[in-house]
C-alpha cells in the first residue's frame, strides 16, 4: 500500500471582505470571495507532486493552508499524518516552505549566521546545528558563499540559501511555490537537478507550485490543474501533458488575464 504523507478532503478557503466606508451606501456589507474550493488530493512519499496553474488560480493560497499559515474555511487535510487544524504544531515541525518571495532572511547577516539563527529556532544543539549546516551547504554548494553578506547573494543564491534552511529540520515534505521566478536557466536547471537528484532520490517529497507546464513536465511525477480555485484535472505527468485537448486547455488558461493570488 502507498505510503501517503499529504491528503485533503474538500478542502476549501473563503475571504471574506467588508465594503467599509468606500461605499456609503452599505458600508458594512460583506462580500465573500471563494480562493479554493473542495480539493482533494493525495500525495505519496517520495513523490514530486505538480500545482499546476495561471496567477490566481488558487495555487498560493492552498500552499499557505498545507503549511498552516491560513486556516481553511472547510473541508480537512493532514500532513504527514498530523491534522491540519488540530496539530498545526506537528505539521510545521515536518515540512520546509521556499518561496520565491523570500523574506525570512536577516540581509545584513551572513548566510552562515542565517542558517545558526533559524537552527536555534528549530532547537539544535550547537554542535549537530554546526554539523547539519555544514551538511547543508555543501547540498546547495554554497559553501564558499556561506560567509558572505546575504544581501550580496544573487537570485539563485538566495533560493539555495532557502533550501539550505529547509535542511536543517530534515523535513519530510518541501513545499515549493514558483521557486524557479526570477532565476536564469542555469540556476533553473540546478534547482530542478537539486530537487529530482538530492531530495526525492533521497526519499523527500516535493509539492512544487508552478504555472510553467514545461517545468512540471521536466520535474514532477504526477500534477493537479488548478483553475479559478478548483482542481480541473490531475494524474501522471506524462498522460496529462500527453494529451493535445489537455495541453491546449491550460495554454488557454495561463494567457487568460486572471487576478493574482
Amino acid at each position: 500500500m502507498a505510503d501517503v504523507v499529504l491528503e485533503t478532503h474538500n478542502l476549501t478557503k473563503e475571504f471574506t471582505k467588508r465594503r467599509g466606508l468606500s461605499s456609503p451606501l452599505h458600508p458594512f456589507d460583506k462580500t465573500t470571495f471563494t480562493a479554493v474550493k473542495n480539493i482533494n488530493i493525495t500525495v505519496e512519499r517520495g513523490e514530486i507532486f505538480g500545482l499546476l496553474g495561471p496567477n490566481g488560480a488558487g495555487k498560493t493560497t492552498l500552499t499557505k493552508m498545507l503549511c498552516t499559515l491560513i486556516l481553511p474555511s472547510g473541508g480537512s487535510a493532514s500532513v504527514c499524518g498530523y491534522d491540519l487544524a488540530k496539530q498545526q504544531g506537528n505539521v510545521k515541525a515536518s515540512i520546509a516552505l521556499i518561496s520565491s518571495e523570500e523574506r525570512s532572511f536577516y540581509w545584513r547577516l551572513t548566510g552562515r549566521q542565517n542558517l545558526n539563527f533559524f537552527a536555534a529556532l528549530h532547537g539544535l544543539a550547537k554542535d549537530v546545528a554546526r554539523k547539519r549546516i555544514d551538511e547543508a551547504l555543501k547540498q546547495v554548494d554554497m559553501t564558499d558563499a556561506a560567509d558572505r553578506s546575504f544581501k550580496e547573494y544573487s537570485t539563485g543564491m538566495k533560493q539555495r540559501m532557502g533550501l539550505a534552511r529547509g535542511l536543517l529540520a530534515d523535513p519530510e515534505i518541501f513545499f515549493m511555490d514558483e521557486p524557479t521566478k526570477g532565476l536564469d536557466p542555469v540556476a533553473t536547471r540546478k534547482l530542478h537537478d537539486f530537487i529530482i537528484n538530492r531530495l526525492a532520490a533521497t526519499g523527500k517529497t516535493v509539492f512544487l507550485a508552478t504555472h510553467h507546464l514545461a517545468e512540471a513536465e521536466q520535474v514532477c511525477n504526477r500534477v493537479g490543474i488548478m483553475s479559478a480555485g478548483k482542481m480541473v484535472a490531475s494524474g501522471i505527468t506524462s498522460e496529462l501533458t500527453g494529451d493535445s485537448s489537455l495541453a491546449e486547455y491550460f495554454h488557454a488558461l495561463i494567457t487568460d488575464t486572471e487576478v493574482e493570488e
